[in-house]
């Protein structure tokens, strides 16, 4: 997919009025299945997972006007037809910023009816208010730090060709997590900054191969949840795991992060939403 596929209609990269109604026409799915032919994806999906969604800024007012706050935590299943671009989201949300609603739950059905249209499935909400702001936890991402690597690079677009594994050795079990994912976004060439947790079991990764592959996403150009696809698929060709499991954090940009996984055996658990400490 490139800029010229995308039709005019999108509010990304332009002067934008921001709403003062209520609006879900504002909300702008994006079908998922082009970029992943592109990928060679189809028939069955090689992957489960979820995209995580948290919005921190979300209100609305109550019935006599006042306004209200919270975060808000959508997951969206890695199998729905949809994505729906960031900008459109952030718009849709400010759009309730004078929306009268009777509580939590008349927003929360709002939003998971109007998002699960877009996104082509059910969605999960979760509303998260001031009250229980003191529960909320930050953590890393665990794994080996692929980062503390001394390597030298100039080359800054993703070569699968990096990614090696020694299938002659016996099988390994291992995480690895680098601070030092970047691509940029689509339509803008804004830049999206990540971190990444690579979980597998099969032959051992060649470890410098495997970062200079992460770095060399730092002049591409694609969605949070297409590069994880592309970063999936290209481990799972080159080194042929038998498990697989991947998992970024991106930094959030106007006011939303999203945070895709996706593994390939049932056993992995879904990750812990929880904020890093550049989130």
């Amino acid at each position: 997919m490139n800029t010229s596929d995308l039709p005019d209609a999108l509010p990304l990269g332009k002067p934008t009025g921001y709403p003062t109604d209520y609006d879900p026409s504002l909300l702008f799915p994006i079908p998922r299945q082009d970029k992943r032919l592109e990928l060679g994806i189809t028939g069955t999906l090689p992957f489960f997972g979820v995209d995580i969604w948290n919005a921190y800024e979300v209100s609305w007012l109550n019935m006599r006007g006042k306004p209200q706050i919270a975060i808000a935590t959508f997951t969206v299943p890695a199998d729905s037809p949809n994505i729906v671009e960031s900008k459109s989201f952030k718009l849709y949300l400010n759009s309730f910023n004078q929306a009268r609603l009777a509580g939590t739950d008349a927003l929360a059905d709002l939003l998971r009816a109007d998002l699960s249209a877009g996104f082509g499935a059910p969605i999960q909400v979760k509303l998260t208010t001031p009250d229980m702001f003191p529960t909320l936890k930050m953590a890393e991402l665990d794994g080996l730090l692929l980062d503390r690597l001394d390597i030298e690079l100039d080359a800054y677009v993703p070569n699968p060709s990096l990614l090696t594994a020694s299938h002659e050795e016996a099988m390994v079990e291992e995480t690895f997590v680098s601070h030092l994912l970047k691509s940029n976004c689509l339509v803008t060439g804004q830049p999206d900054w990540g971190s990444i947790q690579i979980r597998y079991a099969g032959p051992q990764i060649d470890q410098e191969g495997l970062l200079k592959y992460l770095i060399g996403f730092r002049d591409h150009d694609e969605f949070h949840e297409q590069c994880v696809e592309r970063i999936f698929m290209d481990i799972l060709r080159q080194c042929k795991p038998q498990k697989l499991a991947v998992y970024a954090r991106y930094t959030r940009r106007g006011g939303l992060d999203i945070n895709p996984w996706r593994s390939n055996f049932t056993t992995g658990q879904r990750p812990l939403n929880l904020r890093g400490a550049r989130q």
